[in-house]
């Protein structure tokens, strides 16, 4: 793009296509002075003419020819104070009739809705389901955030609300943004910058991962250039050079100083550009739609250019694009949009969100916002803000347009940039009052963050203002100047609050201003939501946490809230709506409930919502499909949705039909690494049908019938699969052993379940053991053999340091048989009584760990069965003998328990009442007489745990009898 010693400058053409030597006369003689002090500065610098020279006056070329235009062309920076000071004077001076703004032409509705909004806001385009664009972008989503110190919403403002004035937006539409990008090879999601003391704040994620829309984006490109401005003038960032050198000095310049200027800093960032090819052709094809879009809508309507003003960035102005100007000739063609249906909105901004978002400093919009104030003041112009926005004035009863200013011909222009650059800067006078006030209001705000700061911290502060600014060639500190030095002065070892010293200072210079949607501009589902939620009577608008207390019992009306709030919960990010007090399960709903509503602070994901329909329910229903219909879509998943329709939606319907989804993802399924899940999904949607349906649902039928041959099939290749865990397997069985009554009935056949077991050949210690309680439910393993295998394995050396895997696989066993845990526990308690020291106490490590990281949540069944074993005092222990070491007693030959006294009783109590038993018989329908004791069977006989524990029977009859 530049040009070279040997071949001299590159030299843009004229707006007809032919080259700058062909210009008129009087628009070379504008800038003749200039001309010749950049050749003489060129000679100078460069020894000689050369790149320099073409460099410096193809820039004049590129000012003459912007300021030559037919159509004004208003070159501005995005976020700037003078840009925007300058906009609402040329707009009070020239009253256009037309206004070309540099925005996605697709937004223009939204634009509107603005005045019912709290700046700062972006308008959004979104897409959640794309068509043209590769399925992993989805979804898209384009923003253009809006401050009220910006030229963009002065031009905004002007054509919204001044009768007979025409607003167009010509930048590509948000389709084209992702269609170009697609040209170069796949797309790398955009991370913004993190804060330069690396910690993001939450407001700078307000945007998400949304592509911003550069309005008006003035940062050099060529990194030399832009160190070299940074260490010449003293300064740390970008944002503080342009607002040291351009933003302030243009505070107070004339119109055609200001467009110059603007054009010549575009030109140089233009011509100094990287050899970026992707970046310059969109950038090159931008302007070319622009442009064509403008002599379209010239060519429509018939206004003239003159009372036209095209807005747009000032990189974008100093173009040198064939279709340049009215008259340009470059033939162009648009590219029909994709099939993509975009949804487009207003989204809540923020200062931090702006800065992360563009790589701008951290603190420079919210600077920029205080400039702007003080650019008012000090001016005395009157800015345009549009009707009913929050904090403008009244609109007057009757408001006529102004007669538009005729421009001056574009001939007439005169040279204001050589004045400009030779003027020496004005040195700004020392505000004591408005330093010290910074002074004094950092420590207060220190002191409310933690800081032990004291007045003499302001002092500290204020001096080292002043000295900084000095260092650094300043006769007056700048707000970064006062950032450094309360950092110096205040900063400590460690932040005690949230915040700090540079973010205070941040936020006292301007705020952290965060926009908010009004009600009216909400989409249809937002505010449905609202509408529903009113009842709770809370600002819901209002950013920050609300707590709102529903008491259904006594106010049945609050229902309908709640159910609100548990969609919400749902759809939502986490924080926007949270539970305090009580839960939504199936079967259960609470009475009271308490909840943590921040649904101002999280306006944007609501209005997201508002893109996928106009009900929560319906989007709810949409996200349920989705999920369970999608190529990653898992038994598992599908069974949550099912759970979902009902809990949330009460759709019968739904819940069947997915239900019926369920079936077919299960049949497809190879693996089992959803089972566990699906066993905790399957056992709580039956327990809920049971008990509040008359008849279990077909679906479910289905299900368990399909689950048990699918589950019993997979059975022996899972015990032997390295990639399938131990829990994995023991879901297995548990859906197998407590569906078995269910599946039996409608029909399946237990000799497959008994085939797959017998089947399976497991090699490691833990899917062993849990065969080995698999072989106990079925019978073919008694717990006597079960306890004898057990204590094979402690009494082998070999096998002592696996047997903490043997004891994993026995609790994972609980899941499928959970009749287990007194052997479990039995098993535990042998090993710690009967090895030593030496051989326990190197695996006991082990044996916690592997429970802790593979059986958790089953530690609490073996608490409470070892509770129910061992004694509850500890004076018990010492005499307390397990009860698999109990021996059973010899019992008498006639079946009774021994008494005190020797002789032999039987059940002595049963024979002495015998009415309450032959009641029971009788009402069982069981004839009979009662049998004689002495003519019992010649083994033991009577109530052998009686004959084990007699003192409680002895118990109850001394008590019965009185004796």
């Amino acid at each position: 793009m530049t040009g070279s010693p040997a071949n001299g400058p590159d030299r843009a053409p004229s707006p007809n296509g032919s080259a700058p030597e062909s210009a008129n006369s009087a628009g070379q003689a504008s800038f003749a002075a200039l001309r010749e002090q950049l050749h003489e500065a060129a000679t100078a610098f460069a020894d000689g003419p050369g790149a320099l020279e073409g460099i410096l006056l193809g820039m004049v070329d590129d000012v003459d020819r912007a300021v030559r235009e037919p159509l004004e062309i208003f070159p501005v920076c995005h976020h700037s104070p003078a840009s925007a000071l300058a906009m609402a004077r040329r707009l009070r001076e020239k009253q256009p009739k037309v206004v070309y703004l540099e925005l996605c032409e697709d937004m223009a509705p939204l634009l509107d809705e603005l005045r019912n909004c709290r700046l700062p806001v972006a308008v959004q385009a979104f897409a959640s389901d794309v068509d043209g664009f590769p399925a992993e972008w989805a979804p898209l989503s384009v923003v253009a955030p809006i401050t009220e110190a910006s030229a963009e919403y002065q031009a905004i403002a002007y054509a919204l609300d001044t009768p007979g004035v025409e607003l167009v937006l010509v930048d590509r539409s948000s389709d084209h943004v992702f269609q170009w990008d697609s040209r170069h090879g796949e797309r790398a999601p955009q991370e913004p910058p993190a804060p330069a003391d690396g910690v993001p704040e939450p407001e700078a994620a307000l945007h998400g991962e949304a592509v911003g829309v550069e309005i008006g984006d003035l940062r050099p490109r060529f990194a030399e250039l832009e160190e070299h401005l940074l260490r010449h003038g003293k300064v740390r960032h970008w944002s503080e050079w342009w607002h040291q050198y351009v933003e302030v000095p243009l505070g107070d310049s004339g119109h055609d100083a200001y467009r110059q200027v603007m054009f010549l800093v575009g030109s140089l960032f233009r011509r100094l550009a990287p050899g970026d090819g992707d970046r310059v052709r969109v950038d090159e094809d931008r302007e070319r739609y622009m442009w064509t879009r403008i002599r379209e809508h010239l060519a429509a309507g018939g206004a003239a250019p003159e009372d036209c003003l095209y807005v747009c960035g000032a990189f974008h102005a100093a173009s040198r694009v064939e279709e340049f100007g009215v008259a340009g000739s470059g033939p162009f063609t648009i590219s029909p949009r994709s099939a993509t249906t975009w949804q487009h909105g207003l989204i809540p901004s923020s200062h931090a969100a702006i800065e992360a978002q563009f790589g701008l400093a951290p603190g420079s919009v919210s600077i920029a916002a205080t400039q702007w104030a003080k650019n008012l003041k000090r001016t005395r112009v009157q800015p345009y803000r549009l009707a009913g926005q929050d904090g403008a004035k009244k609109p007057r009863a009757t408001k006529k347009a102004a007669p538009a200013v005729a421009a001056p011909p574009p001939e007439a222009a005169e040279d204001r940039l050589s004045g400009f650059l030779r003027r020496p800067p004005v040195l700004d006078t020392l505000d004591e009052a408005e330093l010290l006030g910074w002074s004094v209001d950092i420590v207060r705000a220190a002191r409310r963050s933690g800081y032990l700061a004291s007045t003499a911290d302001a002092i500290a502060v204020f001096e080292t203002s002043i000295l900084l600014a000095g260092m650094r060639d300043r006769a007056k500190p700048t707000p970064y100047d006062f950032q450094d030095a309360a950092v110096t002065c205040i900063e400590k070892d460690a932040v005690p609050g949230r915040r700090d010293v540079r973010r205070l200072v941040e936020i006292m210079m301007g705020g952290d201003r965060i926009g908010r949607v009004g009600y009216d501009a909400l989409p249809p589902l937002a505010r449905d939501v609202h509408d529903r939620l009113a009842p709770l009577e809370l600002k819901l608008q209002q950013r920050g946490v609300q707590r709102a207390l529903l008491d259904m019992n006594s106010r049945p009306e609050l229902g309908a809230c709640s159910d609100v709030l548990w969609m919400l919960r749902r759809l939502m990010p986490h924080g926007a709506a949270r539970p305090i007090m009580g839960e939504r399960k199936l079967g259960e709903r609470s009475i009271q409930e308490s909840w943590d509503l921040a649904l101002g602070t999280h306006q944007r994901a609501l209005i997201e919502l508002g893109y996928e329909g106009v009900s929560i329910e319906q989007v709810l229903e949409q996200r349920l499909r989705r999920d369970a219909y999608g190529p990653r879509a898992t038994t598992a998943g599908v069974l949550a949705a099912v759970e979902d329709a009902t809990l949330y939606l009460g759709s019968r319907r739904l819940a069947d039909e997915l239900g019926v989804r369920a079936l077919e993802v299960l049949a497809a399924e190879r693996t089992v690494d959803g089972a566990p899940e699906v066993l905790r999904r399957v056992r709580g949607l039956l327990a809920y049908y049971r008990t509040a349906e008359p008849v279990l649902p077909p679906w479910v039928e289905s299900f368990v019938k399909a689950g048990y041959a699918h589950y019993c099939t997979l059975l022996p290749t899972a015990f032997t699969d390295e990639d399938a865990t131990v829990g994995q397997v023991a879901a297995m069985l548990g859906f197998l052993f407590s569906m078995e009554s269910l599946a039996l009935s409608l029909g399946c056949d237990r000799a497959q379940l008994e085939l797959a077991v017998a089947q399976s050949r497991p090699t490691d210690p833990e899917r062993t053991a849990l065969l080995w309680a698999a072989q106990v439910q079925l019978g073919a393993l008694s717990r006597a053999e079960l306890r004898e295998r057990c204590g094979e394995l402690l009494a082998n050396p070999m096998v002592v340091p696996a047997y903490p895997r043997y004891l994993s696989g026995f609790v994972h066993a609980l899941v499928p048989v959970p009749g287990l845990a007194d052997v479990v526990v039995e098993a535990v308690s042998n090993a710690f009584g009967r090895l030593p020291d030496p051989v326990l106490l190197p695996w006991l490590p082990s044996l916690i760990t592997t429970l802790r990281a593979g059986a958790a949540d089953l530690a609490p069944v073996l608490i409470r069965e070892a509770g129910r074993i061992f004694p509850a005092r500890l004076p018990a222990l010492d005499a307390w003998v397990p009860p698999w070491r109990e021996a059973p007693e010899a019992d008498a030959p006639g079946g009774g328990v021994r008494a005190a006294g020797g002789g032999c009783r039987g059940a002595a109590l049963l024979f002495a009442h015998p009415g309450t038993l032959d009641a029971v018989a009788q009402l069982l329908g069981c004839d009979g007489a009662w049998a004689d004791s002495d003519e019992g069977p010649a083994g033991p006989a009577g109530a052998v745990l009686t004959s084990r524990h007699p003192d409680s029977a002895i118990a109850w009859e001394s008590l019965l009898t009185g004796a």
